[in-house]
């Protein structure tokens, strides 16, 4: 069975191995590839279908450093993660750059025999040239980059903190001079908000060598007010895209892959959609979340996790520790998105703050 491989800076390949054991299955015989691991709570923009100002405002409380995992104890939940098939990390948050010691995790992490790919996901407003070549020297390999708008104001409304949009460009040319390599670009697309910044931004990116990721606007968490006719669907976007700039779809890098992949037939790049609300893709995820909690997630739109930072400070074995985290993933069965219209009412699900995308 081949699964691929994940590009390096230098545009070779790192073939995949499975483990020598057979893989780990979920009940719906998923096997566990990838983990996204939140390293803080904490962000410096509020963009309101993540961090609403009215939710998350003066007086919000967030995770102490005593309540936050070490990053010993990140390390040995990822070590024992990697041995039951993790292969991809990727470091999220809240926003990641916040954390002081991140090239020591990302460094500490790349260490752990088996694991192949490390990323980051990034609003960039703190990501200076010198911070990138850091990141890049630790041993990050991807980058992604969230951005809403082109427009200055627009972007300024959707962060809700006045952050220009300049200096998230600049962080992506940052991001380039340093070689992570194809850098991508998210944008949250959401009616009434930002829909209009479609076009531009995919003229502004054209040509770049970034890949644009157009994202349809979900309901993950219960703060952001989540309605269904705010979403602007992928084949909406795809369609106001093509009728300026033809596109052809294009085979998936790796299995499980979120986004949909088109290039310009022009040559010009290539742009992707993660339809997660009017497609949804539960039946290929392999991704396990760790919240900077130390508390194990099995999907996105979950509302309760498997608590870990009590069980390793008072004493938890690795042969228990290894236990909890393989059943974790043997009785998971979670497929929300294509279960949601089942549901008649916003049950408690955690937010996108915590849980890091």
């Amino acid at each position: 069975m081949d699964f691929g491989g994940y590009p390096d800076r230098g545009g070779t390949f790192l073939q995949d191995k499975l483990s020598d054991r057979a893989p780990v299955l979920d009940e719906l015989r998923r096997p566990l590839r990838d983990l996204r691991i939140s390293l803080t709570d904490r962000c410096n923009f509020r963009c309101p279908y993540c961090m609403p100002r009215e939710m998350f405002g003066p007086d919000h409380k967030f995770l102490s450093a005593d309540e936050t995992l070490t990053l010993d104890e990140i390390l040995r939940i990822t070590r024992h993660l990697v041995d039951l098939g993790v292969e991809k990390i990727r470091l999220t948050g809240g926003e990641p750059l916040l954390r002081p010691d991140l090239a020591r995790v990302i460094e500490s992490i790349m260490r752990i025999e088996g694991v192949q790919d490390i990323a980051l996901t990034t609003n960039g407003s703190l990501l200076t040239p010198r911070r990138a070549r850091q990141l890049a020297d630790a041993g990050l390999r991807r980058i992604t980059i969230s951005l809403d708008a082109l427009s200055d104001d627009a972007f300024r409304r959707m962060n809700d903190v006045g952050f220009p949009v300049r200096r998230v460009l600049d962080a992506i040319h940052a991001a380039k001079d340093a070689g992570l390599e194809p850098v991508k670009v998210n944008m949250v697309v959401r009616r009434g908000y930002n829909e209009q910044e479609i076009l531009p931004m995919v003229e502004h990116f054209r040509y770049s060598g970034v890949i644009l990721r157009f994202i349809e606007y979900m309901d993950v968490g219960t703060t952001n007010g989540w309605n269904l006719a705010d979403v602007v669907s992928a084949d909406e976007i795809l369609e106001q895209i093509s009728s300026v700039h033809p596109l052809h779809p294009v085979s998936p890098r790796v299995p499980g892959e979120v986004a949909t992949r088109f290039q310009f037939d022009d040559g010009a790049g290539e742009i992707g959609l993660i339809h997660s609300v009017t497609k949804p893709f539960c039946g290929g995820c392999t991704r396990l979340r760790l919240t900077a909690e130390g508390d194990l997630y099995t999907c996105l739109f979950a509302a309760r996790g498997t608590p870990l930072r009590q069980r390793l400070r008072e004493g938890i074995s690795d042969s228990e520790l290894r236990q909890v985290l393989e059943q974790v993933w043997r009785v998971r069965k979670d497929a929300y998105s294509q279960h949601r219209h089942e549901y008649t009412s916003a049950a408690e699900r955690i937010e996108m703050s915590k849980i890091g995308g």
